[in-house]
């Protein structure tokens, strides 16, 4: 009677294509180790199939320990690049407004719309959302983009009395001195560009670059974006990895996998530092985001791991790797369990990934049942 052994899982190879092998006599012992190996019985030959024998049903030792169905799916090979999770580059926040500097936020604190960023000489500078910069000084008579801007920051904190366009007409100037009443400053129905920071949402402080009490020089702090996203310096030669809005999956210190988006790749290459004896890489920047915030954790800033999809194949049929077993000669199969009969049959192989094999061969198809270690 057939006894079967199992290999270790670990032993993989891709292979060409293999003669079929037949059915296991019940005069030979067949061994799942290096390969399928044949021990003469007395007096007789075995043979592996060549000679036509016919499947004889199997008792419960030569049946395998598990089985396992061949299934049609899509395979993924990823690649594990290194990134670090934050909230982003940081941006400095000069100051206009000359005087001394009399308050400033705290780090880590998230500055919205209407609030004060900082303040000099107890007047605060006060946060805006828009992509126009404040350049210029606007009160009646003023049009443009960014009159408009200021218009829908003052609706959107409720002030009106003012169609939202590109005038800035008396009852814009009318919201405004409402709007400086309440923030406890003169009360002149225009706007400096020293009396606004505009940015495009809402900042986190990052770091102060000074003190209350300081003069109003150069940048006073930095600020961020408040959702975090995960910053990878990618090798230029695996670019080929990424692009906008391509899945990528975020592996946090504790193990816990979270989904992401690759949100940009930088076209800029940049030369890093080169470990001695090593050649120096050229990365360039890649932001991958996390739409479930929460996944993240209570992780601030963190290295964080990020797989990428090497290579994807869709609508293959495939079968656990430790289903895999030798031939002889560089070719291998897999034993096929049906009604009580074990056969083995020789497969190419193709993708490997995440435990599973991608396989064809004659007699190979979806929902057949292969053998597979426990």
């Amino acid at each position: 009677m057939a006894v079967l052994g199992w290999s270790s899982p670990d032993e993989r190879m891709c292979v060409g294509p293999s003669r079929r092998v037949g059915p296991v006599s019940g005069r030979g012992r067949v061994l799942w180790g290096v390969g399928v190996t044949v021990v003469l019985g007395v007096g007789g030959v075995a043979a592996l199939g060549l000679g036509g024998a016919d499947p004889v049903p199997a008792s419960s030792a030569d049946l395998p320990p598990a089985t396992a169905k061949v299934v049609a799916t899509t395979l993924t090979r990823t690649e594990r690049v290194a990134g670090t999770l934050s909230h982003g580059s940081a941006v400095p926040v000069p100051v206009g407004a000359q005087g001394t500097v009399t308050w400033l936020p705290a780090p880590g604190a998230v500055i919205g719309r209407g609030q004060a960023v900082y303040e000099v000489d107890d007047r605060p500078v006060v946060l805006l959302f828009g992509a126009t910069p404040a350049y210029r000084s606007l009160s009646p008579g003023a049009t443009g983009g960014d009159v408009r801007q200021l218009e829908e920051n003052l609706q959107a904190l409720g002030y009106g009395g003012f169609t939202v366009d590109e005038s800035y007409t008396t009852g814009t100037a009318t919201a405004v001195r409402a709007w400086q009443q309440a923030l406890g400053v003169p009360e002149t129905g225009a706007v400096q560009a020293t009396d606004v920071v505009v940015t495009g949402g809402e900042v986190r402080v990052a770091e102060l670059k000074a003190q209350p009490g300081s003069r109003a020089t150069g940048p006073v702090l930095t600020c961020t974006g408040t959702t975090r996203v995960v910053v990878v310096p990618l090798d230029v030669g695996k670019q080929h990895l990424v692009a906008e809005g391509v899945s990528a999956t975020v592996v946090l210190p504790d193990g816990k996998s979270v989904d992401g988006v690759v949100e940009s790749v930088g076209t800029v290459a940049t030369s890093g530092p080169a470990q001695p004896g090593a050649t120096p890489t050229t990365t360039v920047e890649v932001v991958v985001s996390v739409a479930d915030q929460g996944a993240l954790g209570r992780f601030d800033s963190a290295p964080v791991d990020v797989l990428l999809v090497s290579e994807r194949k869709e609508g293959v049929l495939a079968v656990p790797v430790g289903a895999l077993v030798s031939l002889g000669e560089g070719e291998y199969g897999v034993q096929v369990v049906e009604n009580g009969v074990t056969t083995y049959l020789p497969v190419e192989t193709g993708l490997f990934a995440a435990g599973q094999v991608e396989v064809t061969g004659e007699g190979i198809a979806e929902g057949v049942e292969v053998g597979v270690p426990r």
